[in-house]
């Protein structure tokens, strides 16, 4: 037997034995190895995890899971609502087992001949009814005739939860909160006592249910409990405006579902104001709708050049030109016979800012306010107005106004050859006829927005030109809106450099009152939040906007926000500490913490950090001149 055995093993290649036991030793070397290598799990696993009777330490955070175990007679849709919106850290967890119905329904028929022979033993003996078996026996008859048709199914539900907190006075605060909240809809629930380490188990994302506490629920009861339903703006059309930061929902709205589609942005620089309504307008062409924006830093040529956008430069060696004295060309019998008079109330305010009507200005160093317009020269200039277009050939009469309207010089030429403050007032206008500023404003148009995306860039005027330009742009783009009424966006960057300027300020709110009229949608952005909300045109621009979008500001501006906007004291403590891209979306009456997201194609197209521009154009990421970019205002994302 011996000699056997080792005649067995003498049959064993030798170069076989090396190799077995060389993998051997590799197999010892990797693995001590490995014991030496930090995992992912090393990463997120807390440093302790201790267990009492009520709750459990995790790290230096304490938890307490609760298992919900009582349910009224009726629940409604979105009673799990205040829970998933609730301002603290909570992790929910849902557990559904389907019950075959055929179980259910013998289980019932049992149930059903119970309570009826109760009740029918109770009423021999002459006992008073009891409302509680008989409302139990319609419940189950009612639920077996829709689980007989097919029309529910049958379920067994189980909800658990954990509150986190960071010392125990405060884990019984939350605690006392969410039980009260639940309590309130007749939803009970109990901590996991004894049971804290199965109820952790339970409530991490790894779908071991512990503590089996289930409740039998219909597929219609079930529904109720939807856990992404909430009082936070979403809808099921509209364009993708960030994370809901309660919930992490998904805000989705449509602003043009709202009694006006006008909004305000407010932010200190580089909180991310100029991200959000690029990102916005880019969305929104996806959807059709046509943006126009009013760009004081030229933020804008990058994003419009990708899209295939018409890009108008102002400046005064810019060719481009366009006419303040340009009529709308409207369809509507009503706006025609008020075309002209509309105009010349726009060229009123647009006068009175470019001769220095109360507006501020540098005078010998010192800061001075020039005066108004005396009501003398208000009408000298309303009849030079009148009778200007009048020597082009335009009245009141719509078939006179498709003519080419006159220009600043024409109107100079008036005033200088009228009697009475004609002169004088031909004089204030001179400058932008002949003067330093001839040529930009005093010229017949010569520029086409028919685009998805048109974006007017006054950069490169002067500081004095700039509230000027961006009134002539507001009016010639309010004048191409009341031609069609296309859904539209109009963007007005630095919105504060209008808002200086009484006539300006009044324009604005008057074009914004009248937007909705016309399905546009006039965006606001500023961050000189402070004077904006200061005058009363601006609180006035505020009120009538139904969307706004609050990012991170300055500790003195919040007082001022939180007044207008009845803003808690814990989102007043957010506001001045909002990380970039963070702020309150209101919408109506319901507002959310908000976090703006984009994706890699979108940050790249949008984004105004200097760091992240000189990358892409070191590595290539995006070329502007690229043929595969769709033109015509849409981009694949």
């Amino acid at each position: 037997m011996a000699l056997s055995n080792r005649n067995r093993h003498s049959n064993i290649d030798p170069v076989t034995l090396v190799q077995q036991q060389r993998a051997l030793e590799e197999q010892q070397v990797m693995a001590a190895f490995q014991k030496g290598v930090t995992a992912l799990r090393d990463f997120i696993a807390p440093s302790s995890l201790e267990f009492k009777s009520t709750y459990f330490q995790l790290g230096t955070r304490l938890a307490r899971t609760y298992y919900v175990f009582g349910y009224p007679r009726q629940v409604y849709t979105g009673w799990l609502s205040p829970l998933v919106n609730l301002d603290e850290v909570i992790d929910i967890s849902m557990f559904i087992y389907p019950v075959e119905s055929q179980v259910v329904l013998e289980n019932l028929r049992k149930k059903v001949t119970q309570l009826e022979a109760g009740l029918q033993i109770d009423s021999e003996k002459g006992k008073v009814r009891d409302p509680g078996k008989e409302a139990a026996v319609m419940d189950a008859e009612e639920i077996r005739d829709k689980l007989q048709v097919g029309e529910e199914r049958f379920f067994r539900f189980g909800l658990y939860f954990t509150v986190y907190a960071s010392s125990l006075d405060e884990l019984e605060f939350v605690s006392h909160k969410v039980e009260s909240i639940l309590g309130q809809q007749l939803v009970y629930s109990k901590p996991a006592t004894s049971q804290q380490e199965q109820g952790l188990n339970s409530t991490v994302p790894q779908m071991t249910d512990q503590l089996q506490i289930r409740r039998n629920m219909s597929t219609g009861a079930l529904s109720t409990s939807f856990p992404f339903t909430s009082a936070d703006l979403s809808q099921d059309t509209g364009i993708l405006y960030g994370v809901n930061m309660h919930n992490a929902g998904l805000v989705i709205f449509d602003r043009f579902s709202l009694e006006n589609s006008n909004s305000v942005v407010f932010a200190k620089s580089g909180a991310g104001k100029s991200f959000a309504v690029k990102l916005e307008a880019l969305r929104s062409m996806m959807f059709g709708t046509e943006i126009m924006i009013i760009d004081p830093e030229n933020e804008y040529q990058r994003l419009c050049e990708a899209v295939g956008g018409v890009y108008v430069q102002l400046s005064l060696n810019s060719p481009m030109r366009i006419n303040p004295f340009d009529l709308p060309k409207v369809v509507d019998n009503e706006e025609a016979d008020n075309a002209l008079r509309s105009n010349l109330v726009t060229l009123h305010g647009l006068l009175r800012l470019m001769m220095g009507g109360a507006q501020a200005q540098m005078v010998g160093g010192t800061a001075t306010t020039l005066p108004a317009l005396a009501p003398s020269e208000e009408a000298d200039l309303d009849a030079a107005l009148i009778e200007t277009y009048a020597r082009a050939g335009i009245t009141n009469d719509p078939l006179t106004q498709t003519g080419q309207p006159p220009t600043i010089a024409d109107l100079y030429d008036t005033l200088l050859h009228m009697g009475g403050n004609g002169p004088q007032l031909a004089q204030r206008l001179r400058k932008y006829t002949t003067g330093t500023f001839a040529g930009i404003f005093s010229q017949q148009s010569n520029i086409d927005i028919n685009n998805a995306m048109a974006v007017f860039n006054v950069r490169d005027l002067e500081d004095e030109l700039r509230p000027v330009a961006m009134y002539i742009v507001l009016n010639y783009i309010w004048n191409k809106t009341k031609a069609d009424k296309k859904r539209r966006l109009l963007i007005i960057d630095e919105a504060w450099q209008l808002m200086k300027y009484e006539d300006s300020a009044s324009f604005i709110f008057s074009v914004a009152k009248r937007a909705r009229k016309y399905n546009l949608g006039i965006t606001t952005i500023t961050q000189d939040v402070e004077d904006f909300i200061g005058s009363r045109m601006g609180r006035s621009i505020v009120a009538n906007t139904s969307l706004q979008l609050l990012l991170k500001q300055s500790p003195s501006a919040v007082d001022v926000l939180a007044d207008v906007f009845k803003l808690t004291s814990e989102e007043k403590k957010r506001l001045s500490q909002f990380p970039v891209g963070q702020g309150l979306f209101f919408a109506g009456q319901n507002h959310v913490h908000i976090q703006i997201v984009a994706s890699p194609t979108e940050t790249s197209l949008i984004t105004t950090n200097p760091n992240e521009q000189r990358g892409q154009e070191q590595q290539g990421t995006v070329d502007l001149q690229d043929q595969s970019v769709p033109q015509r205002g849409t981009i694949e994302l």
